[in-house]
């Protein structure tokens, strides 16, 4: 009886030191496959539940283009049952990009989950485009991109993802090595979606800059569909040609953005 005792106690103790003790590689991992390694957590260290990763993007996986925040990023996980069901909390900080952490909440559901960004505020250089890939590896942008969000919640159900709540991303002062004109200008683009989620808008708009571009679009079933406009302000044509050829197809002095 007592040897059964001691057995016992020295499972629960390792199931408690694995829920609590389990490494901060474990949660790389998980965000490497759930990503299909485009964001990965580099270096990973600490626990799952306070970490800190070098974060580095990625073309997906077999990819050779990647580029990596800066002093890259520290986060804290903590269980809470102060909403209506089990939850956890989640707090991003990146030294480099966030002057306050970034504060969410996920939510297991039957079928699915649900993630709750808090309002927020944050500022990130436009080189991390870069390691996406296509188009971006070709663009090069540098700049600044700076997220701001009253507050935006992102669900998951049996597949199936939507989107309540607005943000928008300012561009601000972006240079791309395929054009010699410093800067293109600078951008603002709007996301917003209904209550039910049915309906999510993306607007992009020009705030200033030689390079104009304009556009909306939908996500619909699932996928984008945007239409967009780039051309040169006057006098910028010959600087902007190069650039222009490429972001999309030329009908005259104009480039159409089309995605879906």
């Amino acid at each position: 009886m007592t040897s059964r005792l001691a057995w016992i106690g020295g499972l629960v103790g390792l199931l408690t030191a694995l829920i609590f003790f389990a490494p901060a590689r474990w949660l790389a991992d998980r965000v490497g496959s759930a990503t299909s390694g485009q964001l990965q957590l580099v270096n990973a260290r600490g626990s799952v539940w306070n970490g800190q990763a070098d974060l580095v993007f990625t073309g997906g996986d077999g990819s050779r283009t990647q580029t990596a925040l800066p002093q890259g990023l520290q986060w804290q996980l903590r269980p809470t049952l102060s909403s209506a069901s089990p939850a956890v909390s989640l707090r991003l900080t990146a030294p480099c990009c966030t002057p306050q952490p970034m504060a969410m909440t996920l939510v297991p559901r039957l079928g699915g989950a649900e993630l709750r960004m808090a309002g927020n505020s944050s500022h990130w250089p436009a080189e991390l485009l870069t390691g996406l890939g296509t188009p971006w590896n070709t663009l090069r942008m540098e700049g600044q991109l700076v997220l701001q969000t009253p507050g935006l919640t992102l669900r998951f159900d049996k597949g199936r993802a939507t989107l309540q709540g607005e943000a928008a991303v300012e561009a601000v002062d972006l240079v791309s090595r395929l054009s010699t004109l410093r800067p293109l200008g600078s951008y603002r683009m709007s996301l917003r979606a209904d209550a039910g989620g049915n309906t999510t808008t993306l607007d992009l708009a020009t705030l200033r800059g030689a390079l104009q571009l304009q556009g909306s679009g939908q996500w619909v079933g699932g996928r984008l569909r945007f239409q967009g406009v780039a051309e040169a302000a006057p006098d910028s044509e010959a600087a902007l040609a190069n650039l222009l050829n490429i972001v999309g197809r030329r009908q005259g002095a104009r480039s159409l953005l089309t995605i879906g």
